[in-house]
């Protein structure tokens, strides 16, 4: 079907804050023209600046989630003219002691144009199409919620 590429580069360098351990900065190289700056979440030592795994995670579900909505959307008539999320993600320690994104809750909002307007249970069988088409939530085993906005 397809294959996505994503390179990493991480060099050895002392933690700007704490000497004694590692930097954990490196980039996630998407093409020639994208690079994505990464770290580890602020509470395991990274760099707040850049995105983190996790957020990198929830932004994958929320846009994947996003795309396939406006595609369905497109396909039943309805003319989206804005869309937002504030997607948040959760992470927890397991029963095996690990620790994992245990649940992600999108929040999608989205505006339309155009005479034919969704009612709140058409948007809500708009969303949950989405939900089920989307390949990241199909990848993934933690509970994603919907909360329509």
């Amino acid at each position: 079907m397809s294959e996505h590429i994503v390179r990493l580069q991480w060099e050895a360098s002392p933690h700007p804050k704490q000497p004694k351990t590692y930097n954990r900065d490196h980039q996630a190289i998407i093409s020639p023209s994208v690079n994505i700056p990464v770290s580890a979440a602020a509470e395991y030592l990274g760099n707040e600046a850049f995105a983190d795994p996790e957020q990198l995670l929830v932004n994958a579900l929320a846009s994947c989630h996003m795309l396939y909505f406006l595609a369905i959307c497109e396909g039943s008539g309805y003319l989206v003219s804005a869309y937002e999320d504030e997607a948040a993600g959760k992470v927890s320690k397991g029963q095996d002691g690990g620790m994992w994104v245990s649940d992600i809750v999108l929040r999608p909002k989205a505006s339309f144009s155009g005479d034919k307007q969704p009612d709140r249970e058409t948007l809500r069988r708009l969303h949950d199409r989405a939900h089920k088409g989307c390949f990241i939530a199909n990848s993934i085993k933690c509970h994603v919620s919907i909360d329509i906005q």
